[in-house]
């Protein structure tokens, strides 16, 4: 038993497997329950008892060389897996290509992040509004063109001629996130709310019955238009360039008095005049104003005590003067040539 413990050891040293296949009959060979080495140990009751020690330690060190064996020849052949021949293994990885933010969002973020770190506070509202948040509360008279069925989208509504504050609808603008807000909070106050809203207008390179907005509310004490100009002008500045330049042109909105219109200096010709622009070096960007008194008193805040003001943009505005693109349907058409090319760490 000796001799044959010791050839069978030679054996196992001398083993060599090509594949999986060859690894597999060495393991049923020699360390299956059918195996030669539990042979052995089934002879090893008739050793004499004199030599069992001897013997049984021959054994168990067989056993565990062809266990060694076993692993070696595997890991071996892992390494020299045949299902990889013909690859080269040092040739880097295939490049998988990453996704890339839609340029909505990534305008929209970035709007965001500046006016973060001025102190605005991000507020979100209901996309599906009643006409009290969307115009009652915010100035709108009754017979105010921006409730007719022309330019609103309802969804339930007790007439197409009168309007009533269980209208229900789609909000046409976020300044409904500022009012639930200003029911909501006490001042000071100082938000940004973006946000997707709808229009009933025709589509085309230029308009879209879907778009996004970011509109923004600051409410304090002794709060002035000059607050409202700085905040705007740095906006412009970290959005466009340090030497983006704002102008201010009087103009009208049912909730703010005074109103106006800001316009930036064309950042693609330099404000010298170019077809983007109309030749005109500048370009309109968003409107805005000090809030109405009776928006204020509307929501239950003291317009004797308080001021502010708001301003509102279109997002797909700021992208197209960001990127240059000139069509707004392209945004919306998932196009991958034209999604492609946009980057940003936001």
């Amino acid at each position: 038993m000796l001799n044959r413990i010791s050839d069978i050891e030679k054996e196992i040293e001398l083993v060599l497997v090509r594949n999986t296949e060859d690894l597999e009959n060495f393991r049923l060979k020699y360390l299956s329950k059918k195996g030669i080495i539990s042979d052995l140990f089934e002879d090893f009751r008739n050793v004499a008892p004199a030599d069992k020690k001897e013997v049984g330690q021959l054994l168990n060190g067989l056993k565990q060389a062809a266990l060694d064996k076993y692993n070696s020849l595997r890991s071996e052949l892992a390494d020299t897996d045949d299902s990889l021949s013909g690859i080269d293994n040092t040739r880097p990885g295939y490049p998988f290509a990453t996704g890339s933010r839609h340029p909505i969002s990534i305008v929209r973020n970035e709007i965001i992040d500046i006016f973060s770190r001025i102190g605005f506070t991000v507020s979100e509202g209901p996309e599906i509004e009643d006409d009290d948040h969307v115009f009652t509360k915010l100035n709108f008279a009754a017979e105010h063109p921006a409730r007719d069925m022309q330019d609103t989208f309802y969804i339930s509504r007790i007439s197409a001629e009168d309007s009533n504050p269980g209208d229900i609808l789609l909000r046409t603008h976020t300044s409904s996130v500022q009012v639930r807000v200003m029911q909501g909070q006490k001042p000071p106050i100082r938000t940004i709310s973006p946000g997707r809203v709808f229009r009933n207008e025709a589509i085309s390179a230029r308009a879209h019955c879907i778009f996004h907005q970011v509109e923004g509310l600051y409410i304090d004490e002794n709060v002035s238009f000059a607050d409202l100009r700085q905040t705007l002008l740095f906006f412009a500045r970290e959005m466009f360039g340090q030497d983006a330049q704002i102008r201010l042109r009087p103009s009208y909105f049912p909730f703010t008095e005074p109103s106006a219109e800001m316009d930036v200096s064309c950042s693609i010709c330099a404000g010298k005049g170019c077809n983007v622009c109309k030749y005109t070096g500048w370009l309109e960007i968003l409107g805005c104003g000090m809030v109405h008194p009776n928006v204020l008193e509307a929501c239950g805040i003291d317009s004797r005590k308080y001021t502010g003001f708001a301003f509102g943009m279109g997002i797909e505005r700021q992208a197209m003067l960001k990127y240059h693109v000139n069509d707004l349907r392209l945004y919306f058409e998932n196009d991958i040539r034209f999604l492609e090319q946009f980057r940003s760490a936001f």
